[in-house]
């Protein structure tokens, strides 16, 4: 179940980036990858787990076999749950579970290697700069950050209502933000900053950068990379309405 090459962290910076990794493949699986992961948790297999790994990848698979298991393990028996609820709130339930094995994970390498108070404590601010799995999952961080801009700054209502503008005036096609040339005008720039700077990926977690394609998520309204989604400033110019791999897959199962 190591996704790799074993290797242990062995600073508060390792720990973090393993940390990373490993969120970034759980986030995968329970958003872009979404319905490759839901065939995987065929009810009718064995008690399965979701293992994200520090490059990146994630695996549902059986526990490890040793008694006890080299690493905390994460929750058992994802599978059963699968079909005896709705797919979001069931999406929502294992992004939980995720968080909590991803802090016992983080938690298990400052123990093993005598991490202090400021040195856990380092690690735990560093963790809860990111937002979590289920955050991620249910459009919860992304709610916060727009909380927190319209109360700390005025002027994003007014980018927002000028992006709204320019997203009516394309019509018929998706919300996206393409990279900013050098030419364009600072305040221009400064706005759609203040607009989107808080802003997160749903599929990846990560803030928004000025120099990075976004498309938004006709559906849910969530904001994605376009690399995370596979989708191109050239290819979203023909797309008449975008729906994000969630949404296009619950839509799927929805139909008769």
């Amino acid at each position: 179940m190591d996704g790799g090459a074993q290797y242990n962290p062995r600073t508060v910076e390792e720990v973090f980036r393993d940390f990373k990794g490993r969120r970034a493949g759980m986030i995968k699986a329970l958003t872009t990858d979404v319905e490759d992961f839901y065939q995987q948790c065929d009810p009718e297999k064995e008690n399965l787990c979701l293992y994200g790994f520090p490059n990146e990848q994630w695996e549902v698979n059986l526990p490890a076999e040793e008694v006890p298991p080299e690493l905390p393990e994460p929750a058992l028996g994802i599978n059963f749950a699968r079909d005896g609820m709705q797919e979001k709130d069931w999406l929502s339930l294992v992004a939980v579970h995720s968080d909590a094995w991803l802090l016992a994970v983080s938690f298990y390498f400052g123990a093993r290697f005598g991490f202090d108070k400021a040195d856990r404590k380092r690690l735990f601010a560093m963790v809860n700069e990111l937002p979590t799995i289920f955050e991620v999952v249910t459009g919860g961080a992304k709610k916060q950050t727009k909380e927190k801009s319209s109360v700390s700054n005025h002027s994003s209502n007014k980018s927002k209502s000028s992006s709204k503008g320019r997203s009516s005036e394309s019509g018929k096609y998706p919300k996206s933000v393409q990279p900013k040339d050098e030419d364009e005008g600072l305040d221009e720039e400064e706005e759609d900053e203040e607009e989107r700077g808080d802003t997160l990926c749903g599929a990846c977690g990560e803030n928004y950068a000025a120099d990075e394609f976004w498309i938004c998520c006709d559906i849910c309204e969530k904001w994605f990379h376009g690399k995370c989604v596979k989708i191109t400033p050239a290819r979203a110019e023909h797309i008449k309405q975008y729906k994000c791999p969630s949404c296009s897959t619950s839509n799927k199962r929805a139909r008769p």
